[in-house]
């Protein structure tokens, strides 16, 4: 791996991280192009259904692409989709050879388009900053591998691990820059989910409001309709992007809610609960790739059980409250130190004043 070529490929993911947020349900893609020793071209997917990465930067770069280098964070597609294969477009504008980040794992292409262009007589290279590559489109590869949003799971507790008083009282844990960063996270969010209890204790907004960005859908967990028609996801307009998961099947009461503007979602029930399979799944096959899930403990506790969290975002406050606080995740079943969930943590940083964890874990569930 030559030393320019990590140098453009890391350029070409600073473009395409210009796209988070925008894109779904398509990757986040940044594109280089560089002739001798000369970036020509650059460019990135802006939004769903519009040019690619490399068209923008083929167009940028003209007639200067013939026998250039091209560096993209993902394998060009081959495929027809809303718009022309990229492999087609780099084929006829001459480029000499194409540094890919990592190969595409959706089965249209997986493969596909890099063979193209080598058919077609241009050197392939891939796997540069592969590691990088995938991290940034982490929730396009869930999907297209397994059919399921990507999930992030966070929660902001004191340091001795509560997210509440006894009371319920939880404003506010963590200061104000934690609770930017969590608008942020709302931002580049498919979708943000909260249990009913959530939604009754602490009536949430659920919208970004601290930075600029767009709404994700609000999604309430709530397996027997207990909603109250005047909280906050229902007023007005933003009742439109408000989704209630229930296992409830009376026409009768999802009236109450459509009535406001929200979609009522009906899922298979588990142990007296809404499946949170069932749900994944349904909100998989409606384009969301990616979830925030935000809480409480009961729903959170439930997610880990089944193994359904791909990472977490753990906010300490420099406080304590004492063991009369309601826990981040209500388990059952943990009796020994060797049944914990184990994390891998990736990253420790300070936000304001307040801890933020960053971890994944090590296993898939928790025994049941």
């Amino acid at each position: 791996m030559k030393s320019a070529d990590i140098t453009y490929m890391k350029r070409a993911l600073t473009l395409a991280r210009k796209g988070i947020g925008k894109t779904s349900p398509n990757p986040v893609v940044g594109c280089v192009i560089v002739k001798n020793g000369q970036v020509v071209g650059e460019g990135w997917h802006k939004k769903a259904g519009t040019p690619h990465a490399e068209i923008h930067a083929l167009g940028q770069a003209g007639a200067a692409a013939r026998g250039s280098d091209l560096y993209v964070t993902l394998e060009p597609c081959c495929h027809f989709g809303k718009t022309p294969p990229c492999s087609d477009a780099l084929i006829a504008a001459g480029v000499a050879r194409v540094i890919i980040g990592m190969i595409d794992p959706n089965p249209q292409v997986a493969g596909k388009g890099a063979e193209a262009l080598r058919q077609s007589g241009i050197a392939v290279e891939t796997g540069v900053l592969e590691e990088q590559c995938r991290e940034l489109n982490k929730g396009f590869i869930k999907f297209v591998t397994t059919g399921l949003p990507h999930v992030l799971y966070k929660t902001a507790m004191t340091l001795d691990g509560a997210i509440a008083t006894i009371t319920g009282h939880s404003r506010w844990v963590t200061g104000e820059e934690a609770r930017r960063q969590v608008h942020r996270l709302r931002s580049i969010s498919d979708a943000v989910m909260v249990g009913v209890d959530t939604i009754i204790v602490d009536n949430p907004q659920l919208t970004v409001r601290h930075i600029k960005g767009r709404d994700p859908l609000r999604v309430v967990v709530d397996t027997r309709l207990r909603t109250p028609e005047s909280v906050a996801v229902l007023s007005g307009s933003q009742a439109r992007n408000t989704l209630i998961a229930t296992c409830e099947t009376n026409p009768r009461v999802h009236r109450r809610y459509e009535l406001q503007g929200a979609m009522v979602l009906v899922c298979d029930e588990c142990d007296g609960r809404v499946s949170m399979p069932d749900l994944l799944r349904k909100l998989g096959e409606m384009g969301i790739r990616t979830v925030l899930l935000e809480g409480g403990s009961r729903l959170a506790g439930q997610m880990v059980q089944s193994g359904l969290i791909d990472e977490f975002m753990l906010f300490y406050a420099p406080k304590i409250i004492g063991s009369d606080g309601f826990s981040a995740f209500a388990l059952q079943g943990i009796t020994t130190m060797d049944q914990a969930l184990k994390l891998q943590i990736l990253d420790v940083r300070m936000i304001g004043p307040d801890v933020l964890v960053h971890a994944v874990p090590e296993a898939t569930c928790l025994p049941v």
